[in-house]
């Protein structure tokens, strides 16, 4: 059985790309670059809360570290650095190897030098400290969103959601949807490039983790504004019923895609912003009750949601 420092070394010293010292030593030394503020973030993973235990060990890696990418997205900031702290039930190398490839494909993918962290034995979960850098006074807030501001959310919020149900066996999906949501579920792909277009532009940000509308309430709720929502909820997979679709699209989480706001000048600048990525105008921000929203369907009838997304104690 290969000591703890031997599996750090076999599977988790990987070459860097911005950083004066990284593993080994007691702790790391990194080179901010100048006129940049840093972002740090941080997000645990937890068997059975945030992935089921049979998860593929390389998507779990690529994952486990997409999701706190994708806060650095949301905040308009350039990853930089990663820690890992991870807890293992059992020092298994040919599970350590899968994970640790899918981890370090997400990092080498957005440019990321993973400079520490830590291991122990115990029930698996996995707690990232994500470092990014954004030019002074530039990051995005949940705090900037303004009266008349359009509402957009990036890709396609739900498909996360609708492969969880599959796995569960709430719904039975058939391709090529199942691998779609799959994909979706377990190889997020964080809006690095948006969140950088968005420096200038948004005026609020956040990513989908929770839910659209949870996650776009702590919008709401920072800046101190309310919504009114008008949502055309793409048609549901094949054999899909409505209802859950809908609760998927509007709360089921999971995504990381972007919620923001802009000024309503810059609609058609959004329209095409990033090649390739859908981005959809969901609604405008107006005075109300911070943190309120009336929801409408794309006829302009009220359209009724059982819950705003996922909440840890609920």
């Amino acid at each position: 059985m290969p000591s703890e420092f031997a599996l750090i070394d076999r599977y988790f010293r990987h070459p860097t790309r911005h950083t004066v010292l990284g593993v080994g030593d007691d702790g790391a030394i990194v080179h901010a670059t100048a006129g940049c503020e840093l972002v740090v973030s941080t997000d645990m993973l937890v068997a059975d809360t945030h992935f089921l235990a049979d998860t593929d060990p390389e998507d779990l890696g690529w994952k486990t570290l997409a999701v706190n990418v994708s806060d650095m997205a949301a905040m308009g900031a350039q990853p930089r650095w990663a820690l890992l702290a991870a807890a293992l039930p059992t020092a298994t190398e040919s599970w350590i190897e899968k994970f640790a490839r899918g981890f370090f494909a997400c990092a080498d993918t957005f440019g990321i030098d993973v400079i520490g962290g830590d291991t122990t034995k115990g029930p698996r979960n996995f707690c990232v400290t994500i470092f990014g850098e954004v030019p002074a006074g530039k990051a995005l807030l949940r705090s900037g969103a303004r009266n008349g501001d359009e509402i957009w959310v990036s890709g396609a919020p739900g498909r996360a959601a609708l492969g969880l149900a599959h796995l569960q066996g709430r719904i039975t999906l058939a391709e090529p949807a199942l691998a779609y949501c799959l994909a979706a579920l377990h190889r997020p792909q964080p809006r690095i490039a948006l969140g950088l277009a968005l420096r200038d532009i948004a005026t609020a940000a956040i990513d989908v983790s929770d839910g659209l509308l949870a996650d776009l309430s702590h919008i709401l709720k920072a800046s101190g504004v309310a919504a009114k929502l008008k949502v055309a909820v793409p048609p549901a997979p094949t054999f899909v019923d409505t209802n859950l679709w809908r609760d998927c699209y509007l709360a089921g989480g999971d995504d990381y895609e972007l919620v923001f706001t802009t000024p309503a000048a810059q609609h058609t600048n959004i329209q095409s912003l990033i090649a390739g990525l859908p981005l959809t105008c969901i609604g405008t921000i107006e005075i109300g009750t911070p943190g309120q929203w009336t929801l409408f369907d794309a006829a302009g009838r009220p359209m009724e949601t059982a819950r705003r997304g996922y909440d840890h104690f609920a």
